[in-house]
């Protein structure tokens, strides 16, 4: 088993950065493709990001590439998700995901997941 908690989230402002964190505990998560994903008001759970166990691939929604970079710490057992130039629309709960699978995995292949952080971008 694998527990998962996401910190980092708050209010800012369009155009600013947050840096978001998943602490993982109950297991090393270097055996894990790692993912982040997010989930707005009224709307489905989207695809952020994914990273591969050894950190060396990694996988962007169009509409974050180039904005946000997923990296992962395994002497600290946590993923990060910093985020720039950050929209309105990117307001969400965001969530941390473990999965066995490869770095193409998706929400149904999560095997864990955290209970989210919110991020709030006012315009």
């Amino acid at each position: 088993q694998v527990q998962l908690v996401e910190s980092g989230g708050g209010l800012v402002q369009a155009g600013g950065s947050l840096r978001l964190s998943c602490a993982a505990s109950g297991r090393t998560i270097s055996i894990y493709t790692m993912g982040w994903f997010r989930q707005a008001p009224g709307k489905e759970r989207e695809f952020v990001a994914t990273i591969s166990r050894s950190g060396s691939i990694t996988y962007y929604a169009d509409s974050v590439k180039g904005r946000f970079t997923i990296s992962r710490d395994s002497a600290k057992n946590t993923v990060n998700l910093q985020m720039n130039s950050l929209k309105p629309e990117d307001t969400a709960v965001y969530y941390c995901a473990a999965s066995s699978s490869g770095p193409g995995s998706r929400a149904g292949d999560m095997d864990y997941w955290g209970k989210g952080t919110l991020v709030t971008v006012s315009s």
